[in-house]
């Protein structure tokens, strides 16, 4: 059973024509979600259709795009007036989006028998992005999910 979270990235994916990792490309889903990518010297954000990446390597823009494009599916308003706790929320929520956009779990589900090298080549991460997300995957599927575990009893 997916998480809201990985529904919605399914959904997102399999309506842009993204099924496999080798179709995870930044530029090819920028271009499809109608986001423009621009690079800047010293500063990721979100403005109106633009994602500002700061020039890296491929993985690290990678997984820069998947925290910035979560920011602008699932956030509106600027943090500049907002309360730390909410700023602190809203990075939280985009890191996490990342994890779940540039190593969808749809795509995991399909992998039989992987390691995280294999996570890094196959998604275009690096290994402490590719480590993390493995350990949100597998206690996911180790626990069956915060129902499964006894949280909620019935009377």
């Amino acid at each position: 059973m997916y998480t809201h979270l990985e529904d919605y990235i399914y959904e997102l994916y399999t309506s842009i024509g993204i099924k496999n990792p080798a179709d995870l490309d930044k530029q090819i889903i920028a271009k499809k979600l109608g986001v423009d990518i621009i690079y800047e010297e010293d500063k990721l954000f979100r403005f109106d259709n633009e994602i500002s990446l700061i020039r890296n390597t491929e993985r690290q823009e990678w997984m820069d795009f998947g925290h910035e494009i979560g920011h602008y599916l699932r956030h509106c308003g600027c943090q500049l007036n907002m309360h730390p706790l909410f700023i602190d929320l809203q990075e939280w929520q985009a890191n996490n989006f990342a994890y779940h956009f540039c190593v969808p779990t749809f795509m995991l589900d399909k992998l039989y028998n992987y390691k995280i090298y294999d996570i890094m080549q196959l998604f275009n991460v690096d290994y402490d992005f590719a480590y993390r997300r493995l350990e949100m995957y597998t206690n996911k599927m180790r626990t069956g999910g915060f129902f499964d575990e006894g949280y909620l009893t019935r009377a």
